[in-house]
């Protein structure tokens, strides 16, 4: 590489895969890069679509002129033959039809990037940032303990894994809590195919990265962190180090076209409104949504409630299409239900201000997909939660809010979308989180939870120490580039 183009600091290229969950963390990872480690930042987005919630993360960090974003060209799924691809495989797809852009647009910097930060996605992009002679790091934008069974999974024992999907045995992970087959990922509901395949492929480049970063903090996950990162335990599988650097999670930065959701929240009670979204993404069935509407007004709790149109065999179906559809359609909700709770409670057509409304004095509780960045805001913002899982790692989130951290209450959902939860049940989760004593007792903890995450983050804090130990290791690999391009 010409001398030249080597930067005299790091500069870490940031790609982000498609999809909320992805680009809001990598966002904020760049922007504490930038703000606070002294390095320059560019981030590439991949996308699907014209998201507008993407161009809403994208304005948020208008007022940050030096974090440079390249939003990559969409890519077009609906025109590909054959049976439609899975989550994960389409997201995979979008990341390899984009190389070549992300190649061409890396060619073209008058200062190339050093370092290459990807999701658990991207690595198909570590064979260019090679060579290009870039450090490799992954971002988990997920819990330690996902991290935990994810670079466990190249070595793990391929009998316990059988057992694990064909008995239902638990999964065994070092130094972590067991996975209960109930709560499993999707690739280890059947340990051949190309989605088990595709998951111990990448997970098999993770480990081979230069170092991995996880949103989250040692306070938070004690056991995990360790796990992952302690060489007797999970530590000596990876190449690099391990460091947990969160929680990264958005700021609140009101804005005008969100007014009316927050002028009604301004006109409630303290810890008196649930807000319930199930994420960028989150589907479920009409059933299931005309029970959840019941089940609220049953709780007798004022309410703001995200919906979208409903799908009936899939729970990630707006994913790729967060601003798709328009006004609420009475036709999906029961028979009256708006003109019911209009006193009482906020429908909110698609897509909401989630930040903010978990910022809010008014909101007291969070009915969630456990996404972890909806489960990170929601402890930073002292909000106990009905965690009701969708897909991906959520069910493990949801497993650790209730079980591990005593956060949160969960709903039962029957695999594949059996069961619909019904309305009893709903009152029943909603009335717990705000109303009894259950409630109180895990804002207690969450106020301990939101005060550890700060101090993990400040100066001389776990998190922070982490993005301090990374960026030696950045600065080391710049100087030795130099020297090597010097030399040539």
């Amino acid at each position: 590489m010409h001398s030249s183009m080597v930067t005299a600091k790091p500069h870490a290229a940031l790609l982000a895969s498609p999809g909320m969950g992805h680009l809001i963390p990598t966002v904020e990872l760049g922007k504490r890069l930038l703000t606070h480690h002294g390095f320059d930042v560019t981030i590439f987005v991949v996308t699907t679509g014209s998201s507008t919630t993407t161009s809403q993360i994208l304005q948020q960090t208008s007022n940050l002129s030096s974090l440079n974003i390249v939003v990559l060209p969409p890519i077009d799924f609906s025109s590909k033959p054959g049976p439609k691809p899975s989550l994960g495989e389409q997201v995979v797809v979008a990341i390899i039809e984009s190389l070549p852009l992300l190649h061409s647009s890396i060619m073209s910097m008058k200062l190339r990037p050093s370092t290459l930060i990807v999701d658990i996605f991207g690595t198909c992009a570590f064979p260019m940032a090679r060579e290009f002679g870039m450090s490799t790091y992954v971002f988990f934008a997920t819990s330690a303990w996902f991290s935990a069974v994810t670079i466990y999974v190249p070595v793990i024992d391929k009998k316990m894994e059988e057992r694990h999907a064909n008995n239902h045995e638990p999964l065994f992970i070092p130094g972590c809590e067991s996975v209960r087959f109930e709560d499993t990922l999707e690739p280890f509901l059947s340990v051949v195919g190309p989605v088990y395949e595709g998951y111990l492929k990448a997970a098999q480049d993770i480990i081979s990265s230069d170092g991995i970063l996880i949103n989250t903090w040692q306070d938070l996950e004690p056991a995990s962190t360790k796990a992952v990162r302690e060489l007797s335990i999970l530590g000596r599988f990876t190449k690099g180090p391990v460091y947990p650097v969160g929680p990264l999670v958005r700021n609140i930065e009101p804005r005008q076209e969100h007014k009316a959701v927050l002028r009604w929240l301004d006109g409630q009670p303290a810890d008196s409104v649930i807000y319930v979204s199930f994420g960028s993404g989150g589907t479920m069935s009409e059933a299931q949504m005309k029970e959840l509407a019941l089940g609220l007004e049953l709780s007798q709790q004022r309410f703001v409630w995200v919906v979208r149109p409903p799908m009936e065999d899939e729970t990630s179906g707006a994913f790729f299409d967060v601003a798709k559809g328009g006004d609420i359609a009475p036709e999906y909700l029961p028979d009256g239900f708006l003109e019911r709770t209009k006193e009482t409670g906020l429908v909110v057509p698609l897509w909401a201000p989630q930040a903010e409304i978990l910022g809010h004095p008014s909101t007291g509780g969070f009915v969630t997909h456990c996404g972890w960045n909806s489960v990170l805001e929601s402890i930073l913002n002292v909000v106990p939660m009905v965690a009701w899982p969708l897909y991906a790692e959520q069910k493990m989130n949801a497993s650790l809010l209730e079980e591990q951290l005593r956060v949160a209450v969960r709903a039962k959902v029957a695999e594949e979308g059996g069961r619909v939860v019904s309305k009893e049940e709903i009152a029943m989760l909603v009335r717990r989180v705000m109303v009894d004593e259950e409630g109180v007792t895990m804002r207690k903890k969450l106020k301990e939870m939101k005060q550890s995450g700060h101090v993990a983050l400040s100066n001389l804090g776990s998190s922070y120490e982490s993005l301090c130990q990374m960026t030696k290791l950045c600065e080391l690999h710049v100087q030795g580039s130099k020297a090597k391009a010097q030399g040539a």
